[in-house]
């Protein structure tokens, strides 16, 4: 693996933004369990900022979510007014920095340190379940009230698969992809075909983070959303992308460190529970129910399949694929729908 010197691409890019401060110490505080790089920025004479690196995808989509993800935290309303994190801006924009030399890649944006308080226990208890769908469901209203005032996404369900179609006829896709070619394009029609019918377009394009892990995000002690930071999986699409993440948090074995994504946790009633308190405040329709499949298959074709080499180490991101195709998938034939619509009395 070639070596890439962080440290001097974040210092370069902050002398890109500012040359008030100082760096004293770049500090590497990521996770450890993915590809991801967030870096505390120490200054000479006290505070600190957050640097988040990006090195896959566009540039311009990097870009372009910042600039969407800002606008969106300056304009939530209580109480999620201070939820989301805000970059630094200058001139009146996200201040983000491309770096291109060497063959090496990379983008950088700056954060402010975001407030947290309490993780999610790892098994929830019944309660607690109801009260996170009922402030998921707050949450997206909240977003939902900013579609005018959020900045346009270029952004698609439909065009990240036809990018992974494209992705597939190159030598390089058709060398990473050569076992599951045919398999790969028949989901992705499967996800056309089934889409069209449920007229999925349709639906509303609000704020979703999609990876809802409850290292992710901080509640309060009662189970409110306090704060939300990690925005690598963010996109302008259908609340119901971020129904997954949740299914997983709230299933019996709670939320795991271990990478999985078998389709079983939409299967307990404790996430029919949940979303019956989502629906309760934020009422789903037919169509986007029978769509909670759907965007499951789009998750594993593009998080999994496309970009799961760039979000996961590489033991998890083999380990992933394979299921996805010999188990995921298939278990999509068996996954039916109307038990939720049945709970939701729709």
């Amino acid at each position: 693996m070639r070596f890439i010197d962080y440290s001097a691409i974040i210092t370069l890019a902050w002398s890109r933004y500012s040359s008030a401060k100082k760096i004293n110490t770049v500090e590497d505080i990521s996770a450890k369990v993915s590809t991801n790089h967030v870096f505390k920025v120490n200054f000479q004479g006290g505070p600190f900022v957050i640097a988040k690196i990006s090195h896959f995808g566009h540039y311009e989509h990097f870009k372009e979510d910042h600039q969407i993800i800002n606008v969106l935290a300056n304009n939530l309303l209580y109480p999620y007014e201070h939820f989301v994190g805000r970059a630094l801006t200058k001139n009146n924009e996200v201040f983000t920095y491309h770096y291109h030399h060497t063959g090496v890649d990379i983008w950088v944006v700056f954060y402010n340190p975001i407030r947290t308080q309490d993780r999610l226990p790892k098994i929830l208890s019944r309660q607690q379940i109801g009260i996170l769908g009922e402030e998921l469901a707050r949450f997206h209203l909240a977003c939902a009230d900013l579609q005018d005032v959020l900045p346009p996404s270029s952004k698609t369900m439909e065009k990240d698969l036809l990018d992974l179609l494209n992705i597939l006829d190159s030598e390089e896709g058709q060398f990473e992809h050569r076992l599951v070619m045919d398999e790969i394009r028949e989901q992705c029609n499967l996800f056309f075909e089934n889409g069209k019918k449920l007229d999925y377009k349709a639906f509303d394009s609000i704020p979703v983070f999609i990876d809802w892990n409850i290292g992710n995000f901080s509640v309060t002690k009662d189970t409110r959303l306090y704060s939300r930071w990690d925005y690598d999986w963010f996109r302008m699409s259908t609340r119901v992308l971020d129904f997954y993440f949740f299914a997983r948090v709230v299933r019996e074995e709670g939320d795991q460190t271990a990478f999985s994504y078998s389709i079983d946790p939409f299967r307990e009633e404790r996430f029919i529970h949940f979303l019956q308190h989502y629906h309760k405040v934020f009422p789903l329709s037919e169509n986007e129910v029978r769509f909670i499949k759907e965007a499951y298959r789009f998750f594993l074709l593009n998080y999994v399949v496309k970009f799961g080499k760039y979000f996961f180490l590489s033991r998890f991101a083999l380990k992933l694929k394979q299921e996805a195709f010999e188990i995921y998938f298939p278990s999509l034939t068996t996954f039916d729908t109307e038990d939720l619509l049945k709970a939701l009395k729709i």
